[in-house]
């Protein structure tokens, strides 16, 4: 009979002293170091990450930026104004007798005089925000005017 070997892994890394510090043990000694070399604990993870602005966000500023534009561009040409009430005109058309709230709405802010509807178009409120969402100035800005203003926004 042929003699067999045992096998046995080799024993991998340092051999035992019989003198090694527990995991807990050279923990607090590294945290001992660190505190002796004036380094602070870190108790909590804090990621570090660029703040996110929401899109939609960017796109009300947007949307405030262009109104302010087209209020300056009216206060320098009042018949300008005659653009979005054409808009109020043209969209009638479409609703016939079922026309949204915000036509109605809109309809009775261009009744109002130049400086109210001008301080609507730009308030940076919830209200003006939805209020622009259903603008009807489109047509005020030329087409320069309105490239201009989204470069500047683009994100």
């Amino acid at each position: 009979m042929a003699s067999r070997k045992r096998l046995t892994k080799p024993v991998r890394g340092r051999p035992p002293t019989g003198t090694a510090l527990t995991a807990a043990d050279r923990m607090r000694r590294m945290r001992e170091r660190r505190k002796a070399d004036g380094l602070k604990p870190v108790v909590s993870w804090v990621p570090h990450t660029a703040p996110v602005y929401s899109p939609h966000r960017l796109l009300e500023a947007r949307s405030l930026a262009m109104h302010a534009v087209i209020a300056q561009k009216i206060e320098r040409d009042p018949k300008l104004l005659d653009v979005p009430r054409n808009n109020l005109k043209r969209w009638i058309t479409r609703w016939e007798d079922a026309a949204p709230a915000w036509y109605h709405e809109w309809r009775g802010i261009m009744d109002r005089p130049w400086p109210e509807i001008a301080g609507i178009i730009t308030e940076p409120s919830e209200q003006g925000a939805r209020l622009r969402q259903s603008s009807p100035f489109a047509g005020v800005l030329s087409a320069a005017e309105r490239k201009r203003i989204y470069e500047a926004f683009r994100a």
